[in-house]
Order: structure tokens, then sequence, then C-alpha cells
């Protein structure tokens, strides 16, 4: 079954009640038992729903995987994967990532004793210096938020499976569309679903996709143990949402690939960066791995002023000033005073996160109106 037929189809059966062509949207906290223990696969919604069964069922799918999790939110996702780990474990993340997967690892689980290393993956080489015998788990996020760097999963997972370490990618800037990090060689691969899966800015969620069996046992416990899932109709929509992921990507990129290039021939704009650029660091390796490259770009504007900044932000009109992503609709934001405020500023600023650098989710509306609305607020 190919892709596109896969967000539609894939890992589905119709309803066996009444033959729904969607899983209905299983409101219930618990399930009848004709004796105790004995009951039709459900007993109680935090370890198992049908609809957020049918919607794991998806994610498997999509990602070429054979166990799909979808938790609370994207965060609640990740925590789940630190979860795995014990007091003296090492973990090395690429420096350039989400500011809510920082503040978990180092507000949250470096008080639990795991050490992390924050280190530049562009050469993927870089990581053998900071492997040691208590290394566990290399995090990885490609492209990269909020500076779209590229990191070469396939090499990356050389790296660790020579040296017996899991390796986990965050995926939901490119989604299954664009890049599979399982075909790649990752363990574990992640999504803040809140973005492209469900497509539509009306849920929050995250999901964890994986091949190992031992691995996907130990994440379910601890889905049910911790109990950060989500609820049945934010299940229905996000499936909902996967269905049309193929269609919504393909204009995603179109749209990304014109603003993209307005913006780097624009006489005020400092650096564009998007990975489809030849010039963008790592492009050949986005070219091998991705299928195209994505509705997510970052850019500054010359002299890197913050006030400028801040009123072409509040003077877009089609771009919506606000937090996340992977909607349909266009969003602009400003991750030094949002998404990455969480990040020491002289942390941010090594990877390139300066004051002056305004992010894009370019949405799927048209090309031109888009491109108008930066005319008018870089005028």
């Amino acid at each position: 079954m190919k892709f596109n037929t896969k967000t539609i189809h894939g890992g589905q059966e119709h309803d066996p009640a009444y033959g729904a062509v969607m899983p209905p949207i299983y409101q219930t906290s618990t399930y009848a038992q004709s004796t105790p223990g004995g009951h039709k696969g459900f007993e109680y919604s935090r370890t198992h729903n049908p609809t957020r069964k049918a919607l794991e069922s998806a994610f498997a799918s999509i990602e070429n995987g054979e166990y799909g999790l979808a938790f609370g939110s994207g965060l609640a996702a990740i925590d789940a994967v630190i979860k795995l780990l014990k007091p003296g474990d090492e973990v090395i993340s690429t420096n350039d990532l989400y500011g809510g997967t920082y503040r978990l690892f180092t507000k949250v689980f470096e008080k639990f004793g795991i050490t992390f290393h924050f280190i530049g993956m562009d050469n993927a080489a870089n990581i053998e210096g900071y492997i040691n015998k208590n290394t566990k788990l290399i995090w990885v996020e490609t492209p990269t938020n909020p500076m779209l760097n590229i990191i070469d999963i396939k090499a990356v997972a050389t790296i660790a499976k020579k040296h017996d370490v899991l390796l986990a990618v965050d995926n939901t800037f490119a989604t299954p569309y664009l890049q599979r990090p399982l075909d790649l060689g990752a363990d574990i691969v992640m999504h803040s679903a809140t973005k492209y899966l469900g497509g539509h800015s009306d849920v929050v969620m995250g999901a964890l996709m994986l091949n190992d069996k031992s691995i996907a046992e130990e994440l379910y416990f601890i889905q049910n143990a911790s109990g950060a899932v989500c609820g049945p109709q934010d299940s229905f929509l996000v499936l909902r949402g996967i269905k049309t992921l193929h269609i919504r990507m393909q204009r995603h990129c179109e749209n990304g690939k014109a603003v993209a290039a307005f913006l780097k021939a624009h006489p005020k704009i400092e650096n564009v960066y998007w990975p489809g650029f030849e010039t963008h660091p790592n492009h050949d390796i986005a070219k091998a791995q991705m299928n195209d490259f994505g509705g997510m770009l970052s850019f500054t504007t010359k002299g890197n002023n913050y006030e400028e900044a801040i009123k072409i932000v509040e003077m877009l009109k089609i771009f919506t000033l606000a937090e996340s992503l992977g909607g349909v609709e266009s969003l602009s934001g400003h991750p030094a005073s949002m998404t990455h405020a969480s990040i020491p500023k002289e942390e941010r600023e090594k990877t390139g996160v300066v004051d002056s650098l305004i992010r894009l989710s370019v949405g799927i509306e048209d090309e031109e109106d888009l491109i108008n609305d930066l005319k008018q607020a870089l005028q």
C-alpha cells in the first residue's frame, strides 16, 4: 500500500458493530465485563480506547512501523521516551531543538540524575566524541526547530547501532509524507501530532512509532502507568486529519518554496533558512532523505533588529502571530520570545536563534496572497 492510500486506509477497519467507515468516538471511561477480567479487549480508557486504538494503528502505518502510541501532547510523548532511562544515564541531543523539549530535558529530567549533552549534529561524526558507557539515547530533530538544520538520520543510526544506543527522531517538521526515520534506521519516531498530523490547529496530541516489540511494551506500560493519554474526541480529530495529510503537505511544500524564494530575493532580508536551497547546509542530505522540503522556514532581517522583527510579525494579516505550526492556516512566530524563550539567550544565539529571527509555518492558502502579505509587512 503506497503512502497516499495509507493515510486513508492504513491500519483501519470498518466498525464491526454497524460498518461505520470512520471509527466512532467511543466517549466512555469504562466497559462492561461479563465476569471479572472477561471483556472484549477494553476495560478502562486510560489503558485502551477503541478510537485511540484506531488512531495508534494509523500512526504505525504511516511511519512504516509496527507499533503506535498516542499521548496527550508531544511533550508527554517525549516524557515517556526519557522514562525509559534511569539515573546516571546520558542523552546526546541536537543543540537546535524545540524550546519545550529543552525545558523538559534540563528542568525536569536533569533533577533525576540524567545528563544531557546538546551538540551540533550537522556532521554526524561529532556525536562519537560524546558517547560513553552511560550513553543510552541520541535525540534528533531534523529539520530542526527553528533553524531548519538537516541531520543525516542514516549516519546517526549507524553510530547508534555501533554503540548499542537508542536513536529517537522528532519528525514533526517533516511528517511521514516527507521523511520516514524508521526506514533510515531510527528506533523511535516522535511527532507533535498537534501540528501537521492533526493539521487544523484544533487539538493537542503526541505520537510515538516504532518497530521493536520490547521497547513498545515498555512504552505502553509507561503510557498506562503515567496516564498522559489523549481522549477519544481528540483521537477522532487527528485520525480525520491524517486522511488529508498527503494533499495538505503537497500544498505546504509548494507554498513554502514560493515564500522562501520571495524572501531570499527581498532587499531587507539577511538570511532565509529553508532546506530546499542548494546553499542550505546539508541540502544534499535533505534531498536524499526527504521527498520534498516542507512548509517551515525561518528568516532574519538585515541589522538583526529586535524591534523591526516584532513590527513585521505584528503587521502580518494572513500569517497569524501565534504559537504552534503545521495547520492549514499560515502562522508566524518570534522564536526568541515565544517558542524558544525557555532556552537561555546565550544558548539560543549560539545556534542562530537571534532576536531578529522570524519563523513561518506556511499554510495552504493562495500563494499570491501569502507573498503579498509579506510584502506589505516588510514595507
